[in-house]
């Protein structure tokens, strides 16, 4: 499982001309879900995602989480995070989840957003 992470002011997605998720302040995280992932490596990631202290105090340090920051979480599944790039000039994405695996993907992805929404955090997946 990968994840990029990126804090945001605001963020959306938009499909097809219509916005399906968006947040202000906040972190937009790519999440790519790779072949052998599982709920524990979901709960770390979300630990992680959740724990960065990435946003700014009153004394203009980086020291609070998007929790204590008040923020967001907008959850965007990219399977493209999971290539493989080391030879040659095309990526190849065979670490990655495959078409034949959507609902192992999904589950892990809804994973990660159940456990972090149960602990009464804002986060939003993009629906499809």
């Amino acid at each position: 499982m990968i994840a990029l992470i990126q804090r945001v002011s605001e963020a959306s997605v938009t499909v097809d001309g219509q916005v399906t998720g968006a947040i202000g302040k906040g972190l937009l995280v790519l999440l790519g879900v790779e072949k052998g992932d599982d709920e524990a490596k979901a709960k770390r990631l979300r630990d992680k995602v959740l724990g960065y202290r990435v946003f700014e105090d009153d004394n203009g340090k980086m020291n609070l989480n998007v929790q204590q920051a008040g923020g967001s979480v907008l959850v965007v599944s990219q399977f493209t995070l999971a290539a493989d790039t080391k030879s040659g000039m095309r990526p190849s994405f065979s670490t990655g989840a495959t078409r034949q695996m959507p609902s192992a993907c999904t589950s892990i992805l809804w994973r990660v957003v159940k456990t972090t929404a149960s602990k009464r955090k804002p986060v939003f997946l993009p629906q499809t």
